[in-house]
Formats: structure tokens, C-alpha cells, sequence
């Protein structure tokens, strides 16, 4: 059905934060006031500039290990943050922000100068692959025309590629260094099953994080980060890119889904949020061991237990259009028309008869689940019966349509995951854990030099 079937859709919002500048201190004389330009200033008429400012020079704001962070890289990452939020940040809210720009190109150096360690190097090919992908459906921009929407918002491409290279560098280098020392015993996996199959009927949670951890010292200044990125998804942004851009768990590659959880699986404050949430719903900053969580809830299921959401729909599409220049009153009238004669329809079979007859344009899809129509038609189309059409719905603007509800396949009850599925669920979460560790130990042993 293409766009007449589309869900809701989430803006794609990236976020960013601040740096402080340091000032350097004044060289001043004691001279007559005659001699003080009226400027406010304590300024000599006579003095000496010692040095020489060259504006083609780019100042270091971070030196990591030898490795240059420059006000550029601090600033084309800036910028992206903004082009993909559609420039709806505030100076304010711009310079607050700049500071977690800087410690995320941190710890990216950090994390490429150990995979470089490592011996580990990621092609450019595969950097571009994931480039072009991120391009397209992050910014919905046609790639050769990339290079100079990013230029025109004062980034780049390098500086988009550099994250990918370093989150590709990173990822493997769990795969090499920890990943193999990750042990899942086969009566772990069984014991889980067996809580599943005693579990059946109760509630899990898909759900999104966002991580960073802190210290008793940094504790205050990470919340007030949290409460503004929230702050920020609330509005209107884009919880996957947040979570790529900040989350410190390893799920942030993932735009921060841990997939399907059991409660008892989840920090206890973790837990005790999501069965209070609605889906859809975003919480936080929430404590839990080593930091905080921003907390998503992308839904919600009963364990081993069929969701009526799953249900495979063959639907038929009615629709109006009103000509430029109709009124709201003009509207109402026809739409009114459209709803009797559509409500009248007695089955599937009568539905193009119809449509004819009253100017309708109709569209048909057999393969719509439940779950991915708009959340205010889900209950609406779940109580309807074969051949039944729904209220309309839209606006003088995009006009009118009805859904006709022709079959409809049920879910047969929910499988339980596989074997392999759970073990690769507890290694993605000891991993996780061992990553946090190991990106502790590689700050506290790095040699940064701030501008």
C-alpha cells in the first residue's frame, strides 16, 4: 500500500554537549587615563603582542594519547548532531551541549588508538557500506548529494565516517578480546527455558536504554546531561540516535534495544519503571549499578503467549480528496456523505461497486500486520468483523479514508526463543559489561592534554 499504510513516524534526532573555553591570562602596564581607549578596557596604548595568531592553525581542544581532538572535529560533529536533529537546538542548548561532544571523540579515540593496538584496521569499504546505509535512512539524503548537505551545515562526511570507523573498531575488538572469554554454560540457557515455560503468561518489556555511567564526583553533572537528553526525545527526538550517540553500553550500535527482557533480568529500578510505563513511553534518569538510565518502552508482550497485535490483515483502502479551495464546512458534508455510503458496504465484494459510485480512489493490501498500523487505528480495526469498514479518518488536507477489514489471520501461540537465542542474549550482556570495564581502564591510563 506504500505511504497510505505508513505508520507514525519518529523524527531522527542526534544530540550533542558542551565545552568549556579557558582564557588566557591579560598583560597589562599602569598608564594614564588619557592614554586608555574608551572601550571599558584596561588596555596600554603602547604594548607588545608576543606571537603570532595564525588563523590557518587549528588549535587542539584535546590531545589523547599524542592524538589531536581539535575546535573542527569538535565542531563538524556539532553540526552533524544538528543537520540530523533539522537544526532545532538553541544557541543555549548548543553550547551546554558541546562538553559530551568532546568526551564522546574521547573515548572514540581511545577506543580506535586500542583496536589499532590490536592490530585491528577496518577497511574503507566497510566503512563506506555503512556510510551510505546511515545516509539514507538516518537523513533520508541521496548519497551524492551527501557531501554538500553536510558542507552547507558546516560538517563533513570525514567526520561521519570517523564514527562509523571508530564504532566498527570498537565492536570488533569485543569480538577478538572479550566475546571469547564470555562463557554461557548449557544449564544456564536450559534453566532459563525452564523459567520461561514455568513463566508463561506474564509480562516482558522490549526495551530501550540509554546508559552512562558515574562517579560519586560526576554523579550531579551526568543527571543534568540525562534530564536534557530526555528533555530532548520528549520534544520530539529520535531515541535510537541518542542512544547511538551517548549510550556507553555496547547496545548503542543497536540504537540502544536490548530486545525482549524478562523483569527479573533488569536492575530492580529498571524493572519497577517499565511495569509502570506505557509503551512508548520515556523515562529517567533512573539509578542503577555504576550510572544512570534513560529508559524506552518500546512494548510489551505476555510471555509464550500469542499477541493479538501479530494478527495478518487483508485490508481495503477507500479514499477522498478534497479540491483546493473546499472549506471546512464543504468537508464535513462530503466527508459525511463518504461515511454513510461506506458504512453501508456489505462485504469486501461491494467495496469497489462502491467506490466507483461515490469518486473513491481504493487501494488494496494483504500482508498489513496489526501492530504496525498508527496506534489510534489498532483498537479501532482489531474489533471490527469481516467486511466491516472503520470511521473515517484524516483531514481537509489529506483527505478522507476507511479501512475495510477483508480476513484476518491470528497468531498461533508465541514460540519460546531458541536455545541459541538465549545464549546469545547472556554473552551480549557479559560483554556489555566487560566492554564498560575495559573503556574504564583504557581513561584512567590515557595521557589527555586539554586546550
Amino acid at each position: 500500500m506504500g505511504n497510505n499504510f505508513q505508520g507514525l513516524k519518529r523524527k531522527f534526532l542526534l544530540l550533542a554537549v558542551l565545552v568549556t573555553a579557558a582564557a588566557s591570562p591579560s598583560i597589562g602596564q599602569t598608564v594614564s587615563d588619557q592614554s586608555v581607549p574608551q572601550t571599558g578596557l584596561n588596555i596600554p596604548e603602547e604594548l607588545t603582542i608576543f606571537g603570532k595568531n595564525d588563523p590557518n592553525v587549528r588549535r587542539a581542544t584535546a590531545i589523547v594519547n599524542g592524538d589531536i581532538i581539535t575546535g573542527t572535529d569538535v565542531g563538524h560533529r556539532l553540526a552533524l548532531i544538528i543537520a540530523a536533529n533539522g537544526g532545532e537546538i538553541s544557541d543555549e542548548e548548543k553550547q551546554r551541549l558541546r562538553l559530551q561532544v568532546l568526551r564522546n571523540l574521547i573515548d572514540e579515540t581511545l577506543q580506535i588508538q586500542e583496536a589499532e593496538a590490536n592490530e585491528i584496521s577496518i577497511a574503507d569499504q566497510e566503512v563506506e557500506s555503512t556510510f551510505v546505509q546511515v545516509a539514507q535512512q538516518n537523513f533520508k539524503q541521496d548519497i551524492g548529494a551527501f557531501d554538500q548537505y553536510l558542507r552547507s551545515r558546516g560538517s563533513s562526511t570525514n567526520t561521519l565516517k570517523q564514527q562509523i570507523r571508530g564504532e566498527l573498531a570498537w565492536s570488533r575488538l569485543l569480538r577478538r578480546n572479550i566475546q571469547p572469554f564470555i562463557n554461557v554454560g548449557d544449564e544456564e540457557v536450559n534453566a532459563i527455558i525452564a523459567r520461561l515455560n514455568a513463566s508463561k503468561g506474564t509480562t516482558e518489556y522490549r526495551i530501550g536504554e540509554i546508559y552512562m555511567s558515574a562517579t560519586q564526583e560526576t554523579t550531579e553533572q551526568v543527571a543534568v546531561n540525562m534530564r536534557q537528553i530526555l528533555e530532548q526525545i520528549r520534544a520530539g527526538g529520535s531515541f535510537v540516535a541518542y542512544a547511538r550517540q551517548f549510550s556507553e553500553a555496547s547496545t548503542a550500535v543497536t540504537g540502544g534495544d536490548l530486545g525482549w527482557v524478562r523483569p527479573e533480568r533488569l536492575p530492580q529500578s529498571l524493572s519497577d519503571a517499565a511495569a509502570q510505563m506505557d509503551v512508548g513511553q520515556v523515562v529517567g534518569p533512573i539509578a542503577v549499578p555504576g550510572g544512570f538510565s534513560i529508559l524506552y518502552l518500546i512494548d510489551r508482550r505476555q510471555v509464550l503467549t500469542a499477541d493479538p497485535r501479530n494478527a495478518l490483515l487483508s485490508l481495503k483502502q477507500l479514499a477522498i480528496t478534497f479540491p483546493e479551495g473546499t472549506t471546512e464546512a464543504q468537508a464535513t458534508e462530503r466527508a459525511r456523505q463518504f461515511s454513510d455510503a461506506t458504512q453501508a458496504i456489505k462485504g469486501c465484494g461491494a467495496a469497489n461497486e462502491t467506490a466507483a459510485r461515490i469518486g473513491a480512489s481504493i487501494v488494496d493490501n494483504d500482508q498489513v500486520r496489526l501492530r504496525d498500523l498508527p496506534g489510534p487505528l489498532q483498537n479501532t480495526i482489531a474489533q471490527l468483523q469481516i467486511g466491516q469498514a472503520s470511521q473515517p479518518f484524516g483531514s481537509v488536507a489529506d483527505g478522507v479514508r476507511v479501512l475495510i477489514l477483508c480476513g484476518r489471520d491470528d497468531p498461533q501461540t508465541a514460540a519460546a526463543p531458541s536455545f541459541d537465542q538465549i545464549m546469545s542474549e547472556l554473552e551480549n550482556e557479559r560483554v556489555n559489561k566487560r566492554a564498560q570495564i575495559y573503556l574504564r581502564d583504557l581513561r584512567r591510563d590515557a595521557i589527555i592534554e586539554y586546550n
